[in-house]
């Protein structure tokens, strides 16, 4: 690739982030980021010039995320005491998070990889495995049930701009318009909410 890849770090870097922290919750997020660009930086050598970067990088970002899962699953992490209450870092909306980690692993991923990481459903199906009509499936079910949990938990909280892409994918009514500037929605997210409908 011609490209400078700090270039591409730079445009793509909210996507990729964005894709981790649905899969993973803000905590383990910045750690999926940095293993995704460091295996994209890798590779960006012997890249196609005619790839799509950005669904190169979600497609990364979201085995890199999984991969973490992983992780965690096989190595418990002792602690002296087991807090109560976990703080929720400031700015965050964690009720969203909640949300979006209670929905099934499908749905889950297709919403991130579709709705926040930008690709469309022939992609997703590709990474997550199946059809296209699955996939979109998929996704729409997991925006159905986070306007029914989301919604319902937290009707009049405002996102913090980092999460203002997710909050396009729930129902429009939760986000009044000028909580979610126009530059800093991605437009395949757009366009989902505006005449296609959701689950386009």
């Amino acid at each position: 690739m011609d490209q400078p890849f700090e270039r591409v770090v730079q445009q793509h870097g909210a996507t990729v982030l964005r894709v981790c922290r649905a899969v993973l919750g803000p905590a383990d997020a910045d750690d999926a980021w940095q293993e995704t660009f460091l295996a994209a930086l890798r590779a960006w050598p012997d890249l196609d010039p005619r790839a799509n970067v950005q669904a190169w990088l979600v497609t990364i970002a979201h085995r890199k995320a999984v991969d973490v899962v992983r992780r965690a699953q096989r190595h418990a992490v002792p602690v002296a005491e087991v807090p109560d209450v976990v703080a929720a870092p400031d700015g965050r909306d964690l009720d969203l998070w909640a949300a979006l980690a209670g929905l099934p692993h499908k749905q889950r991923h297709a919403v991130a990889l579709h709705h926040l990481g930008g690709l469309p459903y022939d992609e997703v199906a590709g990474v997550l495995g199946g059809t296209a009509a699955a996939a979109r499936r998929a996704g729409a079910d997991g925006v159905a049930a986070l306007r029914r949990t989301y919604g319902a938990t937290s009707p009049g909280s405002t996102a913090a701009p980092e999460l203002a892409a997710p909050r396009t994918a729930v129902p429009r009514a939760a986000v009044p318009r000028a909580a979610v500037p126009r530059a800093e929605v991605p437009r395949a997210a757009r366009a989902a909410t505006t005449n296609e409908g959701v689950g386009a």
